[in-house]
């Protein structure tokens, strides 16, 4: 892999960087089309199975990623729920959301720490610098998904962002 993530906590913020080497419109079209998140979404071995997105400021994406890697042991056939509802667009640029476990009819899940997600897409000779920050309403609620295992998920995601980047150009 040409580029790490770099990852940071300070407080309630998780911010991560890495560089992609794709022009940012693309970078940006890989985050805001169905079909585009279907065939990278997600930490390896599981799939989109639903992804419902209505790409606009007050739209909401529905997700489900389904475990589909029978190596994963007890996750095998585990489906993950997942809602993000969209605050701010700036094409190419920046896309603003509140993300939320959820369930099958969109309800957000109680207990579960929402984080609201600042995503920009920085141009950076002819690559996309791509900076994630995700603010959790406590320091302890960004610990919980730490330890859920969320940045080797977001680690494989973007893993599979690059090599999806790399079937288009």
């Amino acid at each position: 892999m040409s580029n790490k993530m770099v990852s940071k906590v300070e407080g309630n913020v998780l911010t991560l960087e890495r560089v992609f080497d794709a022009p940012r419109e693309l970078v940006f079209e890989a985050y805001s089309e169905a079909e585009h998140l279907k065939q990278w979404w997600g930490p390896r071995g599981w799939t989109l199975t639903v992804c419902n997105i209505d790409f606009r400021p007050g739209g909401i994406w529905h997700y489900c990623m389904k475990c589909e890697d029978k190596n994963q042991g007890d996750f095998y056939g585990m489906e993950s729920w997942g809602k993000a509802v969209y605050e701010d667009i700036i094409a190419a640029e920046k896309i603003v959301y509140t993300d939320y476990f959820s369930d099958a009819e969109g309800n957000e899940a109680e207990g579960m720490p929402s984080s609201n997600i600042t995503l920009l897409f920085i141009e950076q000779d002819g690559k996309t610098k791509l900076v994630t920050k995700a603010k959790y309403e406590t320091p302890e609620a960004l610990q919980s998904v730490i330890d859920m295992g969320m940045e080797q998920g977001i680690s494989e995601t973007m893993d599979r962002l690059e090599e999806h980047l790399q079937t288009l150009s």
